[in-house]
């Protein structure tokens, strides 16, 4: 047997990620997504796998990007996404095998889709030809084809991994399988949002966000909608009054009411999500399990996924549903029932559940990952609670591999409120010996550290250095008080929780050497890093990535600057120049020492790349030690799901930026 080394970058390239769960209402067959990176290491391969009854996992299709399986209602046949030309088309196999075909030919393609209760038609999702298209096109049959001035009348114009915005709306169609005919059933100057069949297939519910007498331009709503239609679009109501944000529409399967997951903004960004029913036909709605300070859904931080969750599960007899939870590190299901009378985890621990499905029986088939995996199926027998693990894709890699495992802790903050830690030690660490360290700092802020597989943690374990991380006030995970601190306060409470984390960890873990700390994180951890350094000298060296450093000019740049601003520091950027100003890294930039390495991606619209250049300029011009790395293409979720050469050489400049300034 060889001997194990540690992980690397170029490790990546081998890496295999699971998703997707689709279980056959038939024989229970779970259908479920294999991604890895291709042969030229610039993107990935997806393509679906399936585990029959007996066990045996054996490739389904052959495409090189096939996603979003969906089984039919009878099992007999199994949908999917896959391109064809330049737009993804819904393809339907048969379930035993055969040859795939296309069935839907939209020219913008298919975003998302679901199939009829009785298996006949499909209800899509995709974007409307709008007018000066069409216009377009007919011009460009007689006139050879000249670029084009992009107007843009609309506040929300771009958006983070899509860019600007074509001004085509997202819209229902319904396709009949048989007829192989599409027929648009919602239009209008809207986006279609979250969208449900009802359980006969007479009706459809759907989210989207119009005007009203208070918002007379719906882009500047906190707040959608939900409606109801029939099947052809003729008949269409409004249920509900603009008072929540609705993220999830679903029938419960008597087709008497309908289950929101929503919030209704009273603590901003910040509000827990709650589950929400309304009549089907329309009347007052109530939230259930308001006593419960736990977030609903998906909230934890890594580096494996951009995105996860699984919508609202509905137990065979309709009396529950299972959710996602996310408490305390950990991303659990919850089955809850639907008469408000009982919560339940039946599925946790120590790890991230990131996507599940529910077997014909009853039973549980779930994605997850922990520290040292970055993900497997299982499958969950209920109620006897067996677990069984279906898959073990990385196998093989990680026999090669030494990794290092987080140990958890609990404390308290200097106020007293109640915090969990994790530490991680480096790589062949030896008792008795002082070892350099990096305090991380997650995104959102509205998201959690948790018991899940890091990358680039295990990276710097790799070169020698352990690796500390806290979810400060901000983060989800600890119930609505802690997530919503924050808010009109970046860089009070929530630098004081990682100053003071710093302390406990330097007081509790005397292997950590003080003089040689690191720290680094990306977007709202960028702002922290940024902040951070212009605050303390205690850190040797920092790594801010796809950072904010200015409040000023994010409002007006971001895709999402315009409300995000408002919400999180209390105010904009003509009446509240002094407070944005005052919460701003860029206005201590000439206190900072600590050498900083900027990470940006050129196309990053969420904080946008001029944020990481006023920094790196500022810090030029005052003659402090810093460079700036732009990452080509990339977008926000470059560390997550981006190209995967540059997502190494992220990595790879992480490290070296570290090993520069701090010895391990």
């Amino acid at each position: 047997m060889s001997e194990k080394r540690v992980m690397t970058a170029e490790d990546l390239y081998r890496i295999r990620w699971v998703s997707d769960p689709a279980v056959s209402p038939e024989n229970g067959a779970t259908a479920y997504i294999l991604k890895s990176v291709n042969d030229k290491h610039d993107g990935y391969v997806t393509q679906i796998r399936l585990i029959q009854p007996g066990g045996a996992d054996v490739p389904f299709t052959a495409g090189e990007q096939d996603g979003a399986p969906q089984w039919s209602p009878d099992g007999a046949q199994l949908a999917f996404l896959r391109k064809k030309g330049d737009a993804r088309q819904v393809w339907i196999m048969p379930a035993h095998g055969g040859e795939a075909r296309a069935v839907t030919e939209l020219k913008h393609g298919v975003s998302a889709f679901k199939w009829s209760p009785d298996g006949s038609a499909l209800l899509l999702k995709a974007e409307a030809p709008d007018d000066k298209e069409e216009q377009l096109d007919a011009k460009a049959k007689d006139e050879p084809a000249l670029p084009e001035e992009k107007i843009v009348d609309r506040i929300r114009y771009k958006a983070d991994g899509v860019g600007l915005r074509s001004g085509r709306r997202s819209h229902l169609f319904v396709f009949d399988i048989a007829g192989a005919s599409s027929v648009q059933i919602t239009s209008g100057a809207f986006d279609v949002g979250a969208f449900a069949w009802s359980p006969d297939g007479s009706r459809i519910a759907y989210t989207a966000e119009l005007p009203t007498d208070e918002y007379a331009d719906a882009d500047l709503r906190p707040t959608n909608d939900l409606y109801v239609t029939d099947r052809t679009g003729s008949e269409t109501r409004r249920l509900t009054d603009g008072k929540i944000s609705i993220g999830s529409v679903s029938y419960t399967p008597d087709g008497g009411s309908i289950l929101m997951l929503a919030d209704d903004l009273s603590c901003g960004y910040a509000t827990l999500t709650r589950i929400y029913l309304i009549p089907a036909e329309g009347g007052e709605y109530r939230a259930l399990y308001t006593d419960l300070d736990i977030q609903i859904g998906h909230s934890c931080v890594s580096d494996m996924r951009a995105g996860a969750g699984t919508p609202p599960v509905f137990s065979p007899d309709g009396a529950h549903v299972y959710l996602q939870v996310s408490q305390l590190g950990r991303v659990e299901i919850a089955r809850y029932a639907l008469d408000g009378s009982e919560f339940e985890i039946v599925a946790g621990g120590d790890r991230e559940i990131y996507q599940f499905a529910l077997t014909p029986e009853g039973s549980l088939v779930f994605a997850a990952a922990d520290p040292l995996h970055p993900g497997d199926l299982y499958r969950l027998e209920l109620p006897g609670r067996t677990e069984t693990r279906l898959t073990e894709c990385n196998k093989e890699l990680w026999s090669e591999l030494t990794l290092s495992e987080p140990e958890e802790f609990r404390y308290a903050a200097g106020d007293g409120w109640p915090m969990q830690g994790w530490i991680m030690k480096p790589i062949g660490f030896k008792e008795g010996s002082k070892v350099p360290a990096v305090l991380e700092i997650h995104g959102g802020p509205q998201a959690m550290y948790g018991h899940t597989f890091m990358h680039e943690f295990q990276l710097l374990a790799a070169a020698g250095y352990a690796v500390f991380y806290t979810n400060p006030r901000g983060g989800h995970g600890y119930g609505q008080v802690h997530v919503n601190t924050v808010r009109g306060d970046y860089g009070g409470r929530d630098y004081l929780d990682l100053m003071e984390f710093t302390d406990y960890v330097l007081d509790h873990y005397p292997f950590v050497d003080g003089s040689r700390l690191g720290v680094t994180g990306g977007s709202y951890g960028g702002f922290m890093t940024n902040w951070i350094v212009g605050h303390t000298n205690r850190f040797q060296a920092a790594v801010t990535q796809r950072s904010i450093c200015n409040w000023l000019s994010f409002y007006g740049v971001s895709d999402i600057g315009y409300h995000f601003t408002e919400d999180q520091i209390w105010g904009n950027a003509w009446d509240d120049v002094e407070k944005l100003w005052k919460h701003s890294p860029l206005a201590y930039v000439k206190n900072v020492s600590t050498p900083l390495l900027i990470l940006h991606g050129e196309q990053d619209m969420r904080c946008p790349i001029e944020q990481g250049e006023q920094m790196f300029v500022a810090l030029k011009r005052l003659g402090k030690e810093t460079q700036l790395i732009r990452f080509p293409g990339a977008d926000h979720n470059l560390s997550r799901s981006g190209n995967p050469y540059l997502r190494t050489r992220r990595l790879t400049h992480i490290v070296r930026w570290f090993k520069e300034h701090i010895e391990a």
